[in-house]
């Protein structure tokens, strides 16, 4: 019978782990310096998204909903429907689709940078009318439901 050494063993798993975490280190690395640039052309620190909680209520300054949200996060199964919501506002806030925010979800280290140092413009919470797109606004288009216009006047 052959005599293992434990710790060779110990050595194995040690430098597996090293070529798993590098990598894994430097695509953190692209995400959180594209954050980095997203908070700061969202006129936010951005030192904020490396701070963890601290980054999430920016994040909700930045597609402008209310601070209870932080609390949805903390629901299970909530919070994933929650976060990929706020993903999806923060697309929608640099004029962007859900196809962006699909990136955003599955490839963060390349849709971030893109959205950081691209030539996207931050809109403002959600996009607030997505670059020329009015919202409709019921102080200037408003109708009466219950009293119509005369028919002449439509």
């Amino acid at each position: 019978m052959e005599n293992y050494d434990a710790y060779q063993s110990g050595y194995v798993i040690g430098a597996f782990l090293g070529m798993l975490a590098i990598p894994a280190l430097i695509v953190w690395l692209i995400s959180v310096i594209g954050m980095w640039k997203v908070y700061e052309k969202a006129g936010k620190p951005g030192w904020a998204s490396i701070i963890p909680i601290y980054n999430i209520i920016v994040m909700l300054e930045i597609i402008g909903k209310p601070m209870w949200w932080l609390l949805m996060l903390l629901i299970p199964c909530v919070n994933i429907v929650f976060a990929v919501w706020m993903i999806n506002l923060l697309s929608k806030s640099f004029g962007q689709s859900e196809g962006f925010t699909i990136g955003l979800i599955f490839l963060p280290m390349i849709f971030y940078p893109i959205l950081g140092f691209g030539s996207y413009r931050y809109l403002g919470p959600a996009g607030l009318g997505m670059a020329g797109f009015r919202p409709y606004d019921p102080g200037i288009d408003y109708r009466d439901p219950f009293n119509p216009p005369p028919p002449s006047q439509v």
